[in-house]
């Protein structure tokens, strides 16, 4: 009787981590009164209940966000505040959140933007990918869809990004569509060792994360997302927001984010 094959072992932890993920989520939130309440009530059902921890930054807001985020935590017993008494800008804000984040040991965390311009539909898709691609960042992309003016996305925004994009593929070395979009998801490599305190308070943090991601050798990638504009009020400021991302071109260029605390220099 001849000798039979051995057994193949399969993982069943990776499968059940594809389906059921260790996550939390993340949202910055700055006079987001009108719209915070409504983007947790578009959060899918499962994601509300796979989800580790919903942190909430309410950073120094001037309207009701506050009390918007004290009512939607006795609502939502997985919601934590997070109160912030002066604004720290969006970078700052987000920082905040990622310290709580990373002692909880999640798999993944999301970064959800508290005016409803990112769907929060599409989070269970977009865990899926992460873990399915093994990536250590996910970038979703309003480009990358072909629909991003048809969705309200302004002529001159979409003009900028395609030729911010161009450059920063050509310096990064990368196939991006879409590097300015926020909805960023992060993996267990770059929640243990992308130096989030060293980089920006500003709204380029996002971009300087996946330089650092980038000069660390990280998996990085990017899903088409819907585009949304509607009467959400932009606290980004254009100009002096392209003269910041061609900054931190230069900065990966020169090799500045792979010095070892030196993300922050100037």
């Amino acid at each position: 009787m001849k000798d039979r094959p051995p057994c193949l072992r399969v993982s069943v932890v990776s499968d059940e981590r594809l389906l059921r993920p260790n996550f939390s989520i993340f949202i910055p939130a700055y006079n987001a009164g009108r719209h915070l309440e409504s983007v947790l009530e578009r959060i899918p059902r499962e994601t509300w209940e796979g989800v580790r921890t919903v942190w909430v930054v309410n950073d120094g807001s001037t309207d009701d966000t506050a009390s918007v985020i004290a009512r939607a935590s006795a609502r939502w017993p997985k919601l934590k505040a997070v109160d912030l008494p002066q604004n720290r800008g969006y970078g700052g804000a987000v920082k905040e959140a990622l310290r709580r984040v990373r002692p909880e040991g999640v798999d993944a965390a999301v970064c959800l933007h508290a005016d409803g311009q990112y769907a929060p539909e599409e989070i269970p898709g977009l865990l899926r990918r992460l873990s399915e691609r093994r990536l250590d960042i996910l970038q979703g992309s309003r480009i990358a869809s072909g629909k991003a003016l048809s969705g309200g996305m302004p002529l001159y925004k979409y003009i900028a990004g395609h030729a911010l994009t161009a450059l920063e593929n050509v310096v990064f070395r990368m196939k991006m569509t879409d590097y300015h979009s926020g909805y960023l998801l992060y993996g267990r490599r770059a929640l243990e060792e992308l130096p989030f305190d060293a980089l920006s308070d500003g709204f380029e943090f996002d971009l300087e994360v996946i330089a650092a991601a980038r000069a660390r050798g990280m998996r990085i990638g990017e899903a088409a997302i819907p585009t949304r504009y509607g009467d959400e009020v932009s606290h980004l400021e254009p100009v002096s927001y392209g003269l910041k991302v061609l900054r931190v071109v230069y900065r990966f260029a020169s090799g500045h984010y792979s010095r070892p605390g030196g993300e922050r220099g100037e």
